[in-house]
């Protein structure tokens, strides 16, 4: 259980609260309009932002103060988090080990992950020499070795087109559902959202509503989000 107790954020004039609880195992889409408060609170749970009061706690356990290399999470951003001088095959190797000092047994976890994303013949490659898409299964594939039971997407795939982003979905379904993890994601896509989310968390304003399940959501959608996806 992913459980946000009061948990307050204060930047400037920006106030994002957020207070509701996430069984595991849930895939959840995070949905508002620009500048609402989306990618603050996925910063939150990565602690790559500190909360100005509140705890964030995972399975009973207090991780607001924890840093983010601590946490019982991994988290995709919209550029991969890929680095522009390592191969594929290292890319990956870091969510094992930063050193990159992999044992045979690690370096099998490492193949083993790149075949998983259909990338068994592209792991000497550089990103420079992916594609979008590629890009997006190294990253992937990243979070397969590193076994969280926390992950956190954060528009990896909004650069993709449509056909290519319903791929990435559907993968990043699967390596949730291998990993028995928990899986928050932020979109734009409501179409992407019908595809992957359980639950949706509605975020307007720096207010996050607690999650309900997808149906409900739509059936009975906010009037934010009425205005937000228009007629």
């Amino acid at each position: 259980m992913l459980c946000l107790k009061n948990v307050v954020v204060q930047q400037d004039d920006f106030r994002l609260q957020a207070n509701f609880d996430i069984p595991t195992r849930r895939r959840v889409a995070v949905l508002g309009p620009s500048g609402a408060g989306k990618s603050t609170l996925l910063s939150v749970l990565g602690g790559y932002l500190a909360t100005t009061s509140g705890r964030v706690l995972w399975q009973g356990l207090d991780i607001t103060d924890q840093p983010p290399s601590q946490r019982p999470i991994a988290t995709v951003f919209q550029d991969n988090n890929l680095f522009p001088h390592m191969t594929a095959v290292q890319n990956v190797g870091l969510g094992i080990k930063p050193s990159l000092k992999l044992s045979p047994k690690q370096t099998e976890q490492v193949d083993d992950a790149l075949r998983s994303v259909e990338l068994g013949d592209f792991g000497q490659r550089r990103p420079a020499a992916l594609s979008g898409g590629q890009q997006s299964r190294v990253a992937l594939a990243r979070l397969l070795v590193q076994q969280k039971p926390l992950i956190l997407l954060d528009e990896p795939f909004s650069a993709l087109g449509p056909s290519m982003r319903s791929d990435m979905v559907d993968l990043a379904r699967d390596i949730g559902a291998r990993a028995g993890a928990t899986l928050l994601m932020v979109s734009h896509d409501i179409k992407d959202v019908e595809h992957f989310a359980d639950d949706v968390i509605w975020v307007e304003e720096g207010m996050c509503q607690a999650p309900l399940p997808l149906a409900d959501f739509l059936n009975h959608p906010p009037q934010g989000f009425k205005d937000y996806v228009g007629d």
